[in-house]
Formats: C-alpha cells, sequence, structure tokens
C-alpha cells in the first residue's frame, strides 16, 4: 500500500528537482501551523483529477529566482508559468489523470488544511518557499492489480470526455528563457536524442509509449512501437 504521506514526499521531492532556483533545495515537513497561513498568502495552484486526486500549490519567496527564470523583461512568461513543470513534475506521482490549469490566488485556506502534507522548502538554514498537496478522496493507492486500483481507474469515468494533449517527443534540451527569448530564424537547437532514436509518445505530459516517426499522405505521423503498463503510472 501507498500511503497518502509517501506521496507526498515523492510529490514534493519530483517539485524541487524541477524547480528554477539558483541552488539545490531540500524539503522538510511542516505542520502547517496558522503562524504559516498568514505568511503564505498568494501561491501558485493546480488541482489534479485521475487515479488519486490532489490539490497542489506552491509559493517561493524568492522572487529574484522567478524573475531571473522568466526573464525581468519579458511579459510573456508569468509566475505560473515558470511553476508549472515544477508542479507537472510533482504531480507525476499521483498515477494517471489530468492536471488542471495552474492559476495564482490565495493559498492560505489549503496550507491550513488539516488534511494538507505541507513542507518547507530552503537551503542552507534559509526557507525560500513552502509546497502543499491535499490527497483527495483515492488518498491511498493499493498494489497493482488490487480492487483499490480498479474503484480508482473506475472512477476515470467522471472524466471520459476531457481532452487531452497527446505530444510526440523527438527530444529535449534545457534554455534559459534569455536564450529561448533570443532565438532567430535559422537558429538551431541540439536535442539530447541520436538520429533513429525512438520518439516519446506522452498524454498530458506523461510518458506512455514507443513509437517512430513515418510519413502518412504527405503528413508526419507516428507509429506505436511498444506501450508501456499502466500499472507503472500507478506506482
Amino acid at each position: 500500500m501507498i500511503s497518502t504521506q509517501s506521496i507526498s514526499e515523492g510529490a514534493v521531492d519530483a517539485l524541487i528537482r524541477v524547480l528554477p532556483t539558483t541552488v539545490p533545495l531540500q524539503a522538510v515537513p511542516h505542520d502547517g501551523s496558522a503562524e504559516l497561513k498568514s505568511r503564505v498568502g498568494s501561491a501558485v495552484v493546480a488541482s489534479f483529477v485521475g487515479t488519486t486526486s490532489a490539490d497542489l500549490a506552491v509559493v517561493l519567496s524568492d522572487s529574484a529566482s522567478l524573475d531571473a527564470a522568466a526573464g525581468a523583461n519579458s511579459q510573456l512568461v508569468s509566475s505560473q508559468d515558470v511553476l508549472r513543470p515544477a508542479l507537472e513534475s510533482a504531480s507525476g506521482v499521483l498515477g494517471i489523470g489530468v492536471l488542471g490549469d495552474s492559476r495564482v490566488e490565495d493559498a492560505s485556506a489549503l496550507f491550513a488544511a488539516e488534511d494538507t502534507q505541507v513542507f518547507e522548502l530552503g537551503a542552507g538554514g534559509v526557507v525560500t518557499g513552502w509546497f502543499a498537496i491535499r490527497v483527495r478522496q483515492n488518498g491511498v493507492v493499493g498494489g497493482a492489480g488490487s480492487s483499490s486500483d480498479r474503484g480508482a481507474i473506475g472512477n476515470l469515468g467522471r472524466i471520459n470526455n476531457v481532452e487531452m494533449s497527446l505530444t510526440v517527443e523527438i527530444g529535449r534540451t534545457r534554455m534559459s528563457v534569455r536564450d529561448v527569448l533570443s532565438l532567430k530564424p535559422g537558429a538551431v537547437i541540439e536535442l539530447d536524442r541520436s538520429a533513429g532514436a525512438p520518439a516519446d509518445i506522452l498524454l498530458n505530459g506523461r510518458l506512455i509509449a514507443h513509437g517512430e516517426i513515418v510519413v502518412v499522405d504527405q503528413d508526419y505521423a507516428v507509429r506505436i512501437t511498444q506501450i508501456l503498463d499502466v500499472a507503472d503510472g500507478l506506482s
């Protein structure tokens, strides 16, 4: 059985690996006291609906890190854009589902709720942010193939009509916003994958299959060569 605590710890570990901070952060559990409620205020919040549903929120008190990641003079990137990849990474431990739009709002009630797991984010003894996750309904996930899993998957019927983004990825790289904004026609971006390597097929950012790029009636398409085990998404 995977406990709510284990899910929360996995989520915050995934979050801090992607957060755009100048130094690596460490996460320490916090009791979500009233004092913290008064300090948090606005945060970037998103809700995840799926086999395990949850509300997530992150706030960084170090605005310099956000400005550096977004580009201080750019109006194209907001704080929720900057923190969105971290929230997506955190929600990745929740299994199959949909992460809703991220938004900036008062998250003090979420941080103070009794069923919310709160973590201090900091480095060198200095707290630079907080992360909150409240697992809802399917808070405890059973092992693959268990009745708990089947019940959780059955609940996905509620979102059968929700449209999801299917993406084919042939490679990726990391760039600063400064470098992205300086791109011009003719620029070449080197990816981390060799020519001929399988492409990744992602559903709402989650890897579900591998395939190869083909051409059908002069349009690009992807031929699926491997479907990943659904149980891997539940672990």
